[in-house]
């Protein structure tokens, strides 16, 4: 998806065998023109899901233990990035 949408920003929460997860994915042209980074992003997000991550500005991950946190972290990853 980077690669094909240099422009793009994608963020994915999922819960598997009770455990959440969260990966956010930033296109080339919004790291390097706009300064948008996913390392930044997962490290404002994770906490919701009781977590950590990190990563590099284009792609980063996070895992966390309360799942129930997923929605809080995508409407947050939501405000951060209608935010910059």
């Amino acid at each position: 998806v980077r690669n094909a949408y240099d422009n793009a920003i994608m963020v994915v929460g999922s819960e598997i065998d009770g455990k959440a997860s969260l990966l956010v994915m930033v296109g080339e042209r919004l790291v390097n023109e706009k300064r948008f980074s996913a390392a930044a992003i997962i490290r404002e997000i994770a906490p919701l899901i009781e977590g950590g991550g990190g990563g590099q500005p284009f792609l980063a991950t996070a895992g966390g233990k309360k799942p129930s946190g997923l929605k809080e972290a995508l409407e947050k990853a939501g405000s951060i990035i209608r935010g910059k």
